[in-house]
């Protein structure tokens, strides 16, 4: 799965629309938009936005390496 599909998935477990997941983050949306079509190269500061969120954290581990560790509390959305 590439980062703007993972983003999306992250964003649709949480429950929130990509207005409210750009508010959580500090996306604008226009930019947001642009990573979930794909328009944009995810860089390392989007990624460490979501990873060190607290309400992100959970998928921080999948996020970067696609595992999981569920007794770390590192899980999948999907």
């Amino acid at each position: 799965m590439d980062f703007p599909a993972k983003f999306k998935a992250i964003r649709k477990a949480e429950n929130l629309t990509q207005k409210e997941f750009c508010e959580v983050l500090g996306f604008s949306e226009s930019t947001y938009r642009k990573y979930e079509a794909g328009f944009i190269e995810v860089g390392a500061p989007a990624l460490l936005k979501i990873a060190n969120h607290p309400n992100f954290k959970k998928y921080a581990l999948w996020l970067i390496t696609d595992d999981t560790a569920p007794t770390c509390g590192q899980v999948s959305p999907v």
